[in-house]
């Protein structure tokens, strides 16, 4: 037994740390150990009948190179799990299988549709599997949490681990759709409310776009990540297979809501646009039919020059009043076609 490691049985609960390490290790299926110290990963992996994890939260350059050398990883494969621009990817390397993802949710007082990325990184190794997340975005005790209702399937190796990791990933997929959805039919509901405000449903739309099309960026190509990963563990474990069918099929659905709803919101984009200028021409015919009312009494009184006394009639109180009045209905009118968003 390693010294300063602690075996325990399979009801074992991770402690709660605030340390970017997280460790554990299964023997035959069982957990044995957690949180044991990061340098003796090696010395596991030498044990054939071991499953180890290793999580690394916001890890810096210096603990990657660590860890790059502790298991001879490649080392465009660490330079990439420090990065928060990488494509969603999967690349075979000699020893390891390195797959690049991004876990999602909505951020904001109210969700609302900012949606916030988590770049989550994994080495897959023939007996572990190490994740690298740049920050704490992505709950990895929810992972844990669904190992350890599944202890059957870790028999089955490192695959196992993998398709718990990708299956919580894919499963937010489908909570931050389910929330975008529920915003795109409120959106519809006030798309032919007259009270709605033109500028304010533009921005909503534009923003929905906006959020649709950064959830896509992320969700198509991870199908390829799903794809690839179950291609590996089919002629590794055949039991494992039916889990993996499953999480591709819920990758795909997820993939054709999310394009579904972009096609959705462009329409009511779109949609929007027509309506706005059907408004417009409503006002436009108001504003002409008003027009042509004023301007025949105009036009009649101004051709045959009909000056007539009026109260005030050649006083000096009486022009002032007249440009008082001008001025005061000149604004109220002002006022009126400005709260009509006629102005």
């Amino acid at each position: 037994m390693r010294q300063g490691v602690k075996v325990e049985g399979a009801r074992q609960t991770d402690r709660m740390s605030s340390s970017p390490i997280r460790t554990r290790v299964w023997r035959k299926g069982v957990l044995e150990a957690s949180d044991f110290p990061f340098e003796q990963l090696s010395d596991y992996l030498a044990e054939d009948d071991c499953l180890i994890w290793a999580d690394l939260c916001a890890p810096d350059a210096a603990l990657l190179a660590r860890l790059a050398e502790e298991l001879g990883l490649d080392p465009l494969a660490v330079e990439d799990s420090s990065s928060a621009h990488e494509r969603p990817k999967i690349m075979r390397y000699a020893s390891h299988l390195f797959l690049s993802t991004y876990a999602l949710r909505l951020t904001g007082p109210k969700g609302g549709h900012d949606v916030d990325l988590t770049h989550v990184s994994a080495f897959v190794l023939p007996r572990a599997l190490v994740t690298v997340r740049l920050d704490d975005g992505f709950d990895i005790d929810d992972v844990v949490r669904r190992w350890d209702e599944n202890r059957e399937l870790l028999t089955c190796g490192v695959h196992a681990l993998t398709y718990g990791l990708l299956d919580l990933i894919v499963d937010q997929y489908f909570d931050v759709v389910q929330v975008l959805d529920d915003q795109v039919e409120d959106i519809e509901d006030d798309l032919f409310d007259e009270a709605t405000d033109v500028r304010d449903m533009q921005e909503r739309a534009f923003g929905m776009r906006k959020a649709l099309v950064r959830v896509r960026r992320v969700i198509v190509p991870t199908r390829d990540v799903v794809e690839t990963v179950m291609r590996r563990a089919r002629e590794a474990h055949t039991e494992l297979l039916p889990y993996y069918e499953d999480l591709d099929d819920h990758v795909l659905r997820v993939a054709e809501w999310t394009e579904s709803l972009r096609e959705l919101m462009t329409s009511i984009f779109e949609t929007n646009m027509a309506l706005a200028d059907t408004r417009l021409n409503q006002v436009m015919k108001k504003l002409t039919s008003w027009a042509a009312i004023v301007a025949v009494p105009t036009a009649i009184t101004g051709y045959f020059g009909q000056n007539v006394p009026y109260p005030g009639y050649g006083t000096f109180w009486g022009f002032a009043l007249s440009l008082a009045l001008i001025v005061v209905i000149g604004f109220i009118l002002y006022l009126v076609f400005r709260r009509k968003e006629w102005l």
